[in-house]
């Protein structure tokens, strides 16, 4: 059965599609306005270089190809608080896509899955529907809408007294929920995209390990993950880069084909053999490791090995450690190294947090010695 909304619906997906096409258009005039000056002072060529790079990239992002710009919709809870300018609180809707798209009046027409707005689009669930009405799924070819499904969380606003839904239901998932008001098929489709999102939007700092099985999502969702930490941490990585490591060359060529249609084209790929070499392109490497030896780096006996290595040097000195100091030395005596790293072991368990007190207390031993100010570590 046809959705009642389809009709709506295909239009604004295609005023979004017209106004990504209008971007289009007027960022491919600005970067010919741009190669056309050659000339100028060495300022105003950089300046134009630093242009040209910005709306390069703009027209990549903005170049989906056959993928479909709007794939969903989010129906928020009226507010119970006025707004600002002093009106009642209303329901809001976003429509979740690829990029973000603004009409002329800068006003959102598509928000970015990444923007923190779209969240709920992601997490929500039964019983936690973080705000939502109704989280809407479009299943599209291009611009064309094909099919739309909805996911109820406040099925009070959509059942009357009777128990009876106030508009028919459509395809298999709206009609289980229309059937039966349980939530186990809510629940399992909504917890896979919650768990999803939440590693994809984990926090920056630190290590994230992806563990999976075969044909389980694990690169579809590292993925996201690389255009998501481009999107919200664009300052700290815009110098410093995202490095995506591959297997091979036709991996590589699969993935510069899908980060772009989600919203990022700033990566390195880099095959992992050939880094080096990529890297390094006036290097040579003659020598390589034998397949047992090859073999025995990449097994789990190795990091037994490693860290037994680590740990064989968490050990105290041996005699006087001397450093020069101006015209004289610093001293710092093996009893002294003894209790540094005795309170080490004590307080951390990994290395690196253990390293950085050695560290610090080996500084303030020194700089107590010789009545130097702590602050002289920065």
């Amino acid at each position: 059965m046809t959705h009642p909304e389809i009709e709506s619906e295909q239009a604004y997906i295609t005023r979004a599609h017209e106004l990504l096409e209008d971007a289009r258009v007027r960022a491919t005039r600005l970067r010919s306005m741009v190669e056309v000056g050659r000339g100028g002072t060495r300022q105003a060529l950089y300046e134009r270089d630093v242009i040209e790079e910005s709306v390069a990239n703009r027209l990549a992002k903005l170049e989906l190809g056959p993928s479909s710009l709007v794939f969903g919709r989010t129906d928020h809870l009226a507010d119970d608080e006025a707004d600002a300018d002093g009106t009642a609180g209303g329901a809001r809707t976003y429509y979740i896509g690829r990029v973000a798209v603004a009409d002329e009046h800068q006003e959102s027409v598509v928000v970015d899955w990444r923007a923190r707005i779209a969240e709920p689009f992601f997490r929500a669930s039964a019983r936690e529907p973080l705000g939502l009405l109704r989280r809407r799924h479009f299943v599209t070819r291009g611009a064309k809408l094909l099919d739309v499904e909805d996911e109820i969380f406040a099925l009070d606003e959509f059942f009357g007294e009777d128990d009876r839904p106030r508009f028919r239901a459509h395809g298999a998932l709206y009609a289980a929920m229309a059937e039966r008001r349980g939530t186990q098929m809510r629940d399992v489709v909504a917890t896979i995209q919650a768990d999803q999102d939440e590693i994809v939007r984990s926090p920056l700092p630190g290590v994230l390990v992806l563990q999976g099985g075969p044909g389980t999502g694990k690169t579809v969702v590292a993925l996201h993950r690389a255009a998501y930490l481009l999107y919200t941490h664009r300052f700290p990585l815009a110098g410093q880069g995202v490095l995506v490591l591959g297997p091979n060359r036709l991996f590589l060529r699969y993935i510069e084909r899908v980060l772009p249609s989600l919203g990022e084209v700033g990566a390195h790929l880099f095959v992992t053999a050939d880094l080096f070499n990529d890297l390094f392109p006036d290097v040579r490497v003659r020598l390589a490791d034998s397949t047992a030896a090859a073999t025995t780096k990449g097994s789990e006996k190795m990091s037994q090995v490693l860290a037994a290595a680590v740990a064989d040097r968490q050990r105290p000195l041996r005699g006087r450690l001397r450093v020069p100091f101006r015209a004289s030395y610093l001293t710092l005596a093996p009893h002294q190294s003894r209790e540094i790293v005795a309170a080490a072991q004590r307080r951390f368990r990994h290395h690196n947090a253990a390293r950085r007190f050695v560290e610090n207390s080996v500084f303030e031993t020194l700089a107590a010695a010789q009545r130097l100010p702590a602050a002289g570590t920065g």
